[in-house]
């Protein structure tokens, strides 16, 4: 991830920016994209999920966690 690196615009200045960039890198790797080796997510592998999740879906439950928060 291009985020750790300061040589790039991409460069997290906020820890609290840095966190959510990882925490959306790990969302996709595990719930989204499947991987060669397993072919289902790790997720799925790991029965913690049953369905393939889609990046819509990763940003609607961002969506709603902050609109709880927010309340």
């Amino acid at each position: 991830m291009r985020r750790f690196t300061r040589l790039t615009n991409g460069f997290s200045k906020k820890i609290e920016n840095h966190a959510h960039a990882i925490a959306l890198h790990f969302m996709n790797y595990n719930y989204v994209r499947i991987h060669k080796s397993l072919k289902v997510t790790p997720a799925m592998a790991a029965n913690v999920s049953q369905t393939l999740w889609t990046l819509e879906d990763v940003v609607k439950m961002s969506d709603d966690y902050w609109k709880l928060k927010s309340n």
